[in-house]
C-alpha cells in the first residue's frame, strides 16, 4: 500500500522547499525531521538572488521578505581590527531597497528579477513549514526519525521511529551527514580545512552603536584580522549576531566577541558549537528511486553564499521532475537528468566556493602586516561578496533534455552576461507596463514566439506526450534583443530547451528530449 508519492528525510531550507514545491504541483508527499521543532541556530542567513526567483515563482518571496531583514539596511562588508577603530576595508553593497531600484532600471537582462534578502535560517525554516502545513497533499511530521530504507522495482519503503512508510521515491535532504547518503553508500570527495567555533549571541544595543560608516547599524559582515579568524555576522533582526572564531574551548567565545565589540555592550550569548569547513562533492546524486539534495551531497565553505541556495536550486530542479514522472507525462531520462544538471552546478559551486576562500585566506595570511594586509584584501575580499555569475550564469550541459549547441561560452563565477544559451536560465526583462516576462510564464513548458512562425507543430508534439505546453506571444523588441532569437522553448524552471528563428523540422524529437523521452520513439 502506498503511504505518500515523495517521502522527504530531512526539514531543513532544502527539505521544506522541496516539500512546498511538490506539494503546489498536486504531490503527495510525507517530509519527515527528527527534530521536534525547528532550532534557533545559527546557520545560513542569505537567500540569493537566484534563490529569490525560484520563491516569487512559488509564490512565497514576499512571505521571506517580510519575514527577514527590513529593505533599507545596507549589505556592506568591512574588514577592521575591531568595531570602535576606523575599518581597514570597506566594500560597499546595497540594501535590498536600493537592489530593487536599480533592478527596475534595468534594461538589458544583466540583473535578477529578485535581489537578494537576509534571512536567518532560524527564521526561514519556520515560514517554509507553516507554508508547507498549509497544502493538502503535504504531511510533515518533526519528531520522526529515519531508521532504514529498502527500494525495489515499485518504490521505497522507509522504516522510521514511527513507523513504516511506502513512497515511490524517497529523497534525502538531511545534511552533511546524511543517514540517507551513507545507507546507499555514496562517498564524498574534496577537502575537509580548519574547524572553527561559532556562537550566537543576542545584544539588542549593538546595531545602533556600532560606529562604522556614515551611520549607525552600517554592515553585514565585519570580518577581524587577527590570528583566530573572527567574522562577525548580522542576523535579520539586527537584535542577533553570530561570530566565528578559532578557539580552544566555548567559553572563550565570549571574551572574544567583547574584543570584536570593542565597547561595553549588554548581550547574553545563547549557543557555541563547532564547525568544521568543508568543500565536499558527493559521488553521486541518485540510487534508483532515491535522490540526494542539499547538503547531503554538497558541502561548501560559506564564501560566496553557495550552500544553501544550491540545494534550494536542487530542489526547484527536482521537483518539476518528479511531478512530471509521477503524472505520466515525464519520460525515463526526465529523472536521470537531475544528477546530470544539478551535480555538475554543485562541481561548479564548491570550486567558487574554493576560489573565494582562496581569496579570503590571501589577505588573512597577513594579519601582522595591516598596511599589506588592507592592500590585498581590497582585492580578494571581494570574491566572497561578488558571486553573481554563480548565482545566475550556472547552464545544464550535456543534459539530455537539452538541445545543444556547439561553442558554449565559458563559466565565469564573478560576472554574469545574459543570454538563452540552451540549458541556462532565461534572462529578466521588462516588458511594456514594467511587468516582468518571469511573471507571464505558466507552469509547464513555453514557447516564447516574438514573430508570427507557425508554432502549431510544437502544440502537436507536446500534446503527443501529455505535456503541459503554452505559446506566448511578444511584441516587445527590447526583450528580443535581449533573447537574441524569435522562438525559446522554456522548461517549467525556465531554462532554455532549445531557441531558434524558424520552426524546426525535428520538433517532434525536441519535445520528446525536453520531455525526458528518447526521441523517434
Amino acid at each position: 500500500m502506498l503511504d505518500t508519492e515523495v517521502l522527504i528525510v530531512g526539514a531543513g531550507p532544502v527539505g521544506l522547499t522541496l516539500a512546498v514545491d511538490l506539494g503546489q504541483k498536486g504531490v503527495r508527499c510525507t517530509l519527515i525531521e527528527r527534530k521536534d521543532a525547528p532550532q534557533f541556530l545559527p546557520k545560513m542567513e542569505r537567500c540569493n538572488a537566484r534563490t529569490m526567483e525560484i520563491y516569487r515563482r512559488m509564490g512565497i518571496a514576499a512571505k521571506v521578505r517580510a519575514a527577514g531583514l527590513r529593505a533599507e539596511v545596507p549589505m556592506d562588508v568591512f574588514i577592521v581590527t575591531a568595531l570602535d577603530r576606523p575599518p581597514l576595508v570597506h566594500h560597499k553593497y546595497p540594501s535590498v531597497a536600493e537592489a530593487r531600484r536599480a533592478i527596475d532600471a534595468c534594461t538589458d537582462g544583466s540583473m535578477p528579477l529578485e535581489p537578494y534578502q537576509l534571512i536567518s535560517q532560524y527564521t526561514l525554516e519556520p515560514l517554509l513549514k507553516k507554508e508547507a502545513e498549509t497544502l493538502p497533499s503535504v504531511t510533515v511530521k518533526y519528531g520522526c526519525e529515519l531508521d532504514s530504507f529498502v527500494q525495489d522495482a515499485d518504490g521505497v519503503t522507509a522504516t522510521t521511529s514511527a513507523g513504516k512508510i511506502r513512497a515511490k521515491y524517497l529523497v534525502g535532504c538531511d545534511g552533511g551527514g546524511s543517514i540517507v547518503r551513507k545507507q546507499l553508500g555514496i562517498g564524498m570527495s574534496g577537502e575537509n580545512l580548519s574547524e572553527l567555533r561559532q556562537a550566537l549571541y543576542r545584544c539588542d544595543e549593538l546595531f545602533d552603536r556600532i560606529p562604522i560608516g556614515p551611520g549607525p547599524g552600517h554592515g553585514r559582515h565585519y570580518h577581524v584580522a587577527d590570528e583566530r579568524w573572527r567574522f562577525l555576522i548580522m542576523q535579520d533582526s539586527t537584535q542577533h549576531w553570530t561570530l566565528h572564531a578559532v578557539v580552544d574551548d566555548d567559553a572563550q567565545m565570549a571574551h572574544e566577541f567583547e574584543r570584536t565589540i570593542g565597547v561595553p555592550v549588554k548581550y547574553e550569548m545563547l549557543y557555541v558549537g563547532k564547525w568544521r569547513q568543508n568543500l565536499l562533492l558527493a559521488d553521486r546524486y541518485r540510487d534508483g528511486r532515491v535522490f540526494l539534495a542539499g547538503d547531503s551531497v554538497h558541502l561548501v565553505i560559506p564564501t560566496g553564499g553557495l550552500g544553501m541556495n544550491s540545494g534550494v536550486g536542487d530542489a526547484a530542479d527536482l521537483a518539476w521532475k518528479l511531478a512530471a514522472t509521477l503524472r505520466g507525462w515525464g519520460g525515463p531520462r526526465l529523472l536521470d537528468a537531475y544528477e546530470i544538471e544539478r551535480r555538475q552546478v554543485g562541481e561548479r559551486n564548491v570550486a567558487a566556493s574554493r576560489y573565494a576562500s582562496l581569496g579570503r585566506r590571501k589577505w588573512r595570511a597577513l594579519w601582522q602586516n595591516l598596511p599589506e594586509l588592507a592592500r590585498v584584501a581590497e582585492i580578494e575580499q571581494r570574491k566572497s561578496n561578488e558571486m553573481i555569475g554563480a548565482e545566475l550564469g550556472y547552464r545544464y550541459a550535456g543534459s539530455p533534455l537539452i538541445c545543444e549547441e556547439p561553442g558554449a561560452p565559458e563559466d565565469d563565477f564573478r560576472s554574469y552576461v545574459p543570454g538563452t544559451w540552451p540549458g541556462a536560465r532565461l534572462p529578466h526583462v521588462w516588458l511594456d507596463g514594467h511587468v516582468a516576462l518571469q511573471d507571464r510564464i505558466g507552469p509547464g513548458y513555453t514557447l516564447l514566439r516574438f514573430s508570427g512562425e507557425d508554432a502549431s507543430s510544437f502544440t502537436k508534439a507536446f500534446k503527443a506526450v501529455g505535456a503541459p505546453f503554452e505559446v506566448l506571444d511578444l511584441r516587445d523588441a527590447r526583450a528580443r534583443d535581449v533573447y537574441g532569437f524569435d522562438l525559446i522553448l522554456l522548461r517549467p524552471d525556465l531554462h532554455v530547451a532549445w531557441r531558434g528563428n524558424r520552426t524546426p523540422r525535428e520538433v517532434v524529437n525536441i519535445a520528446r528530449a525536453a520531455t525526458g523521452h528518447f526521441p523517434g520513439q
